[in-house]
């Protein structure tokens, strides 16, 4: 298993073959954030996105955002 990081979260990444693409997911939260890309520069941007919108969404809800 492999890691990215940004912002302050890291993401779990594995490949799936089945798929063809890498498959992750934000780690050490408990909110359920995933994402995918079928290359690392795809798998990077998409991990950088999805954290962004999690923050995102967290302010607009109104919530505090989970802190690995």
């Amino acid at each position: 298993m492999n890691t990215l990081a940004y912002r302050g979260y890291s993401a779990s990444v594995d490949y799936s073959d089945e798929d063809g693409c890498f498959v992750g997911h934000i780690a050490e939260i408990r909110d359920v954030v995933g994402f995918h890309g079928k290359s690392v520069e795809e798998l990077r941007t998409a991990f950088e996105e999805a954290v962004d919108d999690y923050l995102d969404t967290c302010t607009k809800l109104g919530r505090t955002p989970q802190k690995p």
